[in-house]
């Protein structure tokens, strides 16, 4: 391999660009005896990562099985079963209208609707009121 790919493909390795083939050509270059002086500190690196590569382990690695859940699946069931009881109290605690207040209710209201009513007319009336009042103003001006 040439001197000056050797060198491009070492930089782009230790700014981590080079694919797996290219790190495999380096490890092959430095693996060979014909290297420059100036890249020895760089066969040693990649010496010591293929001792490194072919290293194993005499101890058996023993994963451990994922922690069981703590909680029971009841619990949630239970908790499900207290949230629908609290709602339901909530909603059977609700003071309930007796017939006559919801007639007195149902009177409010239309109560309500017709005073709205009366409200919008009435504000219609002034309004005729204040274009009546320019109409006698411009005719007192007229006359004069």
């Amino acid at each position: 391999m040439e001197l000056a790919k050797v060198e491009a493909l070492l930089e782009r390795y230790f700014d981590a660009e080079t694919s797996l083939t290219e790190e495999q050509q380096l490890r092959r270059y430095f693996s060979e005896g014909n290297i420059p002086t100036h890249l020895q500190a760089y066969k040693a690196l990649f010496d010591e990562l293929d001792m490194a590569k072919a290293e194993t382990s005499k101890q058996p690695v023993s994963l451990s099985k994922p922690a069981a859940s703590k909680s029971p699946w009841w619990y949630g069931v239970a908790a499900a079963v207290l949230i629908g009881i609290g709602v339901a109290g909530y909603q059977w605690s609700q003071p309930q209208l007796t017939s006559q207040e919801q007639e007195a209710l149902a009177a409010f209201e239309k109560s309500k609707e017709a005073m709205l009513l009366l409200s919008e007319n009435f504000n219609k009336g002034a309004e005729d009121l204040v274009l009546i009042g320019e109409f006698t103003q411009a005719k007192n001006k007229i006359l004069k």
